[in-house]
């Protein structure tokens, strides 16, 4: 008996395609909040660390449903957004965001670590030697602070492949559409004598997440060896 259906493979591939670009979307938007946390000092930073860390401690619907309130079709941003064309709530792509939305406290954090390990000096010497913020960053700061930005990256990854509360209440459960594997093993998980399928999904789920970390540690691994080699 095949315990994988159409509805299900197409919920694996979804919630590759949505971890996918949950990190695409998450990565340049952490790295900017870890930089300002890292290197920046003005009054409301303490507040904008508080707000980065909501989602680790907000009920994931909560957060679902502040999505839609923003981005829903008569949302703050929803509404003029569907007049462009944009449509989040319910779609695919809305199921992108509340998976970006709820990784972006785990990005921020390795990242904004991997910058504050940076000693401020090399940053200096390098404005010292007439060298622009662009420049710093892409020759000294990037460099350094990659192996961070990897861990983010991969963190994330795994986390938006998980998310659940958030997704469901953004973007429902449409097979073909929004329905992503945890969304899948849960409705397995509500059918009675369906076990070995709700198995089977927890299963594939925790090998994709296994295959990412293990094939971000020789990554991470080559770049901490060339900061080494680079002597700082």
């Amino acid at each position: 008996m095949n315990l994988l259906g159409p509805d299900d493979t197409g919920a694996i591939l979804l919630s590759l395609r949505v971890a996918a670009v949950a990190v695409v979307v998450g990565l340049p938007v952490s790295l900017g909040i870890a930089m300002l946390l890292a290197r920046g000092r003005f009054p409301g930073r303490p507040v904008l660390d508080a707000l980065t860390q909501l989602p680790l401690v907000l009920p994931p619907v909560a957060t679902g449903f502040a999505l839609l309130v923003l981005f829903g079709r008569e949302g703050v941003l929803g509404r003029p957004l569907s007049r462009l064309g944009i449509v989040l709530a319910f779609h695919w792509t809305g199921a992108a965001l509340a998976a970006a939305v709820m990784a972006l406290p785990l990005m921020i954090r390795p990242i904004r670590q991997a910058i504050e390990a940076i000693d401020p000096q090399y940053e200096e010497a390098a404005r010292g030697l007439g060298a622009g913020p662009v420049a710093c960053f892409v020759r000294i700061t990037a460099p350094l602070a990659a192996p961070g930005f990897v861990a983010g990256a991969i963190l994330g990854f795994a986390r938006a492949l998980g998310e659940f509360g958030a997704t469901v209440t953004f973007a429902a459960a449409i097979p073909g559409e929004t329905l992503t594997l945890p969304t899948d093993i849960y409705e397995a998980t509500q059918t009675p004598g369906d076990e070995r399928h709700a198995l089977l999904l927890c299963a594939i789920a925790a090998v994709i997440a296994l295959a990412a970390v293990l094939a971000s540690e020789p990554i991470v691994l080559r770049l901490r060896q060339g900061v080494r080699r680079t002597g700082i």
